[in-house]
Parts: C-alpha cells; structure tokens; sequence
C-alpha cells in the first residue's frame, strides 16, 4: 500500500477500510456482445475461441468475474442472445456466479427498419418494432432483469424523407406503449447517439433528446450516457452533471473512441475524461447515498483478445474510480469557495496522478482475488483451452460489422 496514499487519508480522518470497501462494493457489467467475433463495416477477424452462443459467452464472462470479482452481471442483446428457456438461463448464470442484467432490444438489423423502427412511416413495422420491445420486457422479467436499455438507430439520411416532429410524435406514441409494460418493477433506459447510422438526423441524438422522451414518459424512464456517441469536444462531465442534477441519469456505457464511434477499450486514449465523469458521479453520490446508477461496458473487440480485453476495461474503470474516490472534497469546495482557479484543478489533478494499482491489488487480495487479474487469467490456460475446444468459428456476437 501507498504512504502517499494513506497519508493523505489520515489527515482527513478518512479509513483506508472505507476507500477499500467502496472500490470492492463497486461493480460493472459486461455485455455479451463483448465475447463473440465482431468487426468494422468492412471486416470481422474471427477470435481463436470466440464465444459462439450465449452459454459460451456467460463462461468467458464468469472469467472475467473471477479474477476482478466486480462484474457479477451480464447485459444481454435480443435477439442476438436466444434461449429456449429462460429460466434455465438463469440458472445456468447463477451457477456460474453471474446474473442476467440489463435488456437489449435490437431495432436496427432487419430488412425493414432501413427507414427506421419505433419510427417508420408504416404502422405494420412500427407494430413489430413496439412487440419485439415488449418480447424484452417479458425476457427481463423471465431472467430477474429490472432493465430494458434501448439504443435506437431511427433517423434520415437526407432532408425531406421524412418529417421529423411527426416521427417524434410517433416514437412517444410507441414508447408509451412500452413504457406501461414497465409496471412498477422495471425501468427503461434510454440511449442516444447524434449520427450513424443515419446521417443527417438521428431520432434520439443526444442528451437532451433522450431526457426530454423520459420526462414525457415518466419516472421509471431515465438516460443512458454512452462515453463515445458524442460529437467531438463535447464535455461528458458537464452532461452528467446536469442529468444526475435532474434525476434522470440512469447508466452509462463505457467505451473510449478517436474520432466518432465507440469501439476502443475504455479509458485507452481519454483517462482523464473518464476520470473527471467518475468526479462527478461520486460527488453525486456523497449528497445521494442511495443514488443508483448503472455501469455498463459497451464495445466491440474487433482485433483484441475477447476476455483480457475485458478485464482491461474493467481495470481501467476501476483505476478511474479509484482516483475519484481519493479527490479531497473539503479542500475542492474551499479552492472553489475562495475563486482560486488552479487550486481547484490542481486537487483533482493530484488524485489523478496517484498510483492507485497499490490500493486496487489490496483491495483484490481482500477479496480472496489475484492481485493482477490480467496476469491470474493468462495463468489459468482458460483461453488456449476454448480455443482448441471452440476454434475460430464463423459465429459473431451481432456487433455491427459482425
């Protein structure tokens, strides 16, 4: 363990227990997409061992939970994930020391959402889409989810295709439907994304027109920030801010990019951004303990490893986590108080420059676990052995490109 690190705990009269306790209480959820061949609009590179089905990938995700001991839970992507029986699903996850978390609907593969879904001019379809949302519901319900969580590709490509108000007004219209499936044990997130794949006008682009839908649906609708659907520049913190000043934040998907989609390992080129999000969030939660928010990971690993790629971002959302965790809060609100500009950011500068692998390997030794899981994953010969049991199938994840 750091001195530095401890240090300065006791002089705020802070317990390292505390520190170590909330970073083992924390937790992240993998997605299922994650462990299957997936791969850019030009290209899948197919995995040696990549996750072929949903039972494989709940096994590669149970190994991820072994050796972080923070992502008990698995989000699912219907109808990428099938299963003839969900309870036994269930079962099966919690054998593996997993349960099934957040929903997924898929509203952007089929022939006919090229014009859209929840928001196509043709009725007929807008009908599918709004019952396979509902086949979601059913399927969190069956699984012990309490999450649907909605990405939605609806939008034009040109102007003049279509109206836009109008396909607003029909997407309220579907949503509401959905949204009373809900009864009082479910909530709906909602995702937005400001292009791709449609280019000139997305129906839910950004934050503020994911917020604006869940207000008009209800209480049990909240926003799903995704770290990588924004347009360059775009301070995240300051969304964050604003939606947990609202009470509207419901989740996050983690994910880092370089130009303009999601697809690299969180935290990989932007640490401090997703650092500064965490600052936010655990100032939050210092005024609302009882705050609930949902950290979710959300990429393609079109050229990694499928399972140490994971773990990566795992650990990477931990180290940031950690940090936030360090930030001196009484001396933040003084520097601020006092309009002592370089002060302020030289206290969330200082927690961010902290080694914290010291803090997270104690924490993980604590918790029974290896203090490296990286390391603990590749000694466990887990990866050669699905590799010469699965080979490099042709099965995907369904990621796009997949």
């Amino acid at each position: 363990m750091s001195s530095e690190i401890e240090n300065r705990l006791q002089e705020r009269d802070i317990p390292i227990e505390t520190i170590i306790t909330a970073i083992q209480q924390f937790k992240v959820e993998t997605p299922s997409w994650g462990y299957g061949n997936s791969g850019t609009r030009f290209k899948v590179f197919p995995w040696p061992g990549a996750a072929r089905n949903l039972q494989e990938k709940l096994e590669d995700a149970a190994q991820v939970q072994q050796v972080t001991g923070i992502c008990p839970s698995v989000a699912i992507h219907i109808p990428w994930d099938t299963s003839d029986d969900w309870s036994a699903t269930r079962t099966y996850a919690a054998e593996l020391g997993l349960r099934l978390g957040a929903v997924n609907p898929n509203l952007f593969q089929e022939n006919e959402y090229r014009l859209g879904s929840l928001c196509h001019h043709d009725a007929m379809i807008r009908r599918r889409a709004i019952d396979h949302m509902l086949e979601c519901v059913e399927i969190a319900r069956a699984t012990g989810s309490d999450t649907v969580s909605l990405w939605l590709a609806d939008g034009t490509n040109y102007p003049g295709q279509d109206d836009i108000r109008t396909r607003r007004h029909r997407l309220f219209e579907a949503l509401s439907e959905v949204y009373a499936a809900l009864g009082n044990d479910l909530r709906l997130l909602i995702e937005y994304k400001f292009f791709e794949p449609a280019f000139y006008h997305t129906d839910l682009s950004d934050w503020g027109t994911a917020y604006t839908m869940a207000t008009k649906l209800g209480p049990q609708a909240l926003v799903l920030v995704d770290t990588g659907h924004h347009p360059q520049a775009t301070n995240i913190a300051q969304i964050v801010s604003l939606l947990l000043d609202e009470g509207r934040l419901g989740g996050f998907h983690f994910n880092d990019r370089k130009y303009a989609d999601d697809d690299l390992i969180v935290g990989s080129l932007n640490p401090f951004e997703l650092y500064l999000i965490f600052n936010e969030l655990l100032d939050a939660g210092t005024r609302q303990p009882d705050l609930r928010i949902d950290y979710m990971i959300d990429q393609s690993h079109n050229i990694e490893p499928k399972i140490e790629a994971m773990i990566q971002s795992v650990l990477h959302i931990q180290s940031a986590h950690a940090k936030a965790l360090l930030v001196d809060r009484p001396r933040l609100a003084a520097a601020q108080a006092a309009g002592d500009t370089l002060a302020a950011y030289r206290v969330l500068r200082d927690a961010f420059e902290t080694d914290v692998r010291p803090l997270l390997e104690r924490a993980r030794v604590e918790m029974g676990l290896e203090p490296d899981p990286i390391a603990a994953f590749r000694a466990s010969g887990y990866a050669e052995r699905v590799a010469r049991e699965r080979g490099s199938a042709a099965g995907t994840s369904g990621y796009p490109g997949a």
